[in-house]
């Protein structure tokens, strides 16, 4: 068991980001395995839950005359465009069937606020509204966290970069990511995040 100080945050391990899913991460569920043993591993587990309505200002479908990937600038910056994922309440927003859940003591759901996305599991992508994350790991100790979980050029890589921000001990476990590598994203977020102090291990 590692020190009492330390938590693993799983991101969005969810049928949609899954092979066959509305926006599948390759091997995204690989990393399942490993995953859940290393639940085990940690006195406090999160899981992020990317947690969309039908009318979420990143799906392309409700921008007319645009395409998944285009981009689009938002009020907080440019936003990407992407299929319609995660749709609150739906099977892809679920939980990947072989991801452990019993074991999380918390759930943070993000991107419910249909004006704004959310790749962080610390904050909305204008940076500054809060997932209230921060707090709880705050008020449990937390010193250090561990990040695994899909994708890792996104949710998983905006999330170290904030929890580094916020001046907390970071770890990446890569090997236990996927990523998506949307024109070049992967190696320019593993780039910013070493750049960060993120550790990145295997």
């Amino acid at each position: 068991m590692r020190a009492a100080d330390q938590a693993l945050i799983v991101i969005d391990v969810q049928n949609d980001f899954c092979p066959g899913g509305a926006l599948a991460v390759a091997e995204g569920n690989v990393i399942i395995p490993r995953v859940n043993a290393l639940m085990a591993e940690f006195p406090v587990v999160v899981l992020t839950q990317d947690w969309h309505p039908p009318t979420h200002s990143s799906f392309a479908s409700n921008h007319p005359g645009k395409a998944a990937f285009d981009s689009v600038t938002m009020p907080y910056g440019e936003q990407t465009l992407w299929p319609d994922h995660c749709i609150q309440g739906s099977n892809g927003a679920l939980f990947h069937p072989a991801l452990r859940t019993d074991p999380a003591d918390l759930i943070i759901r993000k991107g419910f606020r249909p004006a704004i996305d959310s790749y962080s599991a610390f904050f909305e992508n204008d940076r500054t509204t809060p997932t209230g994350l921060e707090g709880y790991l705050r008020n449990r100790g937390v010193t250090g966290v561990t990040l695994v979980g899909l994708a890792t050029d996104y949710c998983v890589a905006y999330s170290a970069l904030d929890a580094a921000r916020l001046g907390f001990a970071v770890t990446v476990l890569l090997g236990v990511c996927r990523g998506i590598d949307l024109g070049g994203s992967l190696t320019r977020m593993v780039d910013q995040m070493r750049a960060a102090g993120v550790a990145l291990e295997d």
